[in-house]
């Protein structure tokens, strides 16, 4: 379940830049309730992108928008409390890990949602069914 974070260069401190895709996947199996399940813990990763601040745009206009994208299948964080909690532990991460300077409204999280089938792993295609399938069966 890839997660990726956008900021831009100076707004996400140097140990945040390290520790930040760490911590929001820890965030994200933790609000899965998926915490120790092998199989939902390996397939959670990410990509960190720390940009020229030239190149982040809000409103229209320059701004040093750190974005968090977190794609899940369909079932992924399934009811609104699941995903006020990822969201809420993604924004104190995000402002536990930038510089002093940057304020909560500069901090956007967004999480889409893939349809049924429209995720896959390697060659294999998962429906939301298999998924839990497999998540249940890493658990026991």
């Amino acid at each position: 379940m890839p997660i990726t974070v956008t900021a831009p260069e100076g707004v996400l401190t140097e140990a945040g830049e390290r520790e930040i895709l760490p911590r929001l996947s820890a965030a994200l199996i933790e609000a899965s309730g998926a915490t120790g399940n092998s199989f939902f813990t390996a397939i959670v990763g990410g990509t960190v992108h720390v940009l020229p601040p030239r190149h982040i745009y809000a409103g229209g206009a320059n701004r040093p928008v750190v974005m968090v994208e977190l794609k899940l299948p369909n079932i992924g964080l399934g009811s609104i409390e699941a995903r006020k909690a990822f969201i809420d532990a993604a924004s104190g991460i995000v402002a536990e890990l930038c510089v002093p300077e940057h304020r909560p409204e500069n901090t956007w999280i967004n999480i889409v949602n893939a349809p049924d089938g429209g995720w896959g792993i390697g060659d294999r295609q998962y429906t939301g069914d298999a998924l839990v399938a497999a998540a249940t069966a890493a658990a026991h």
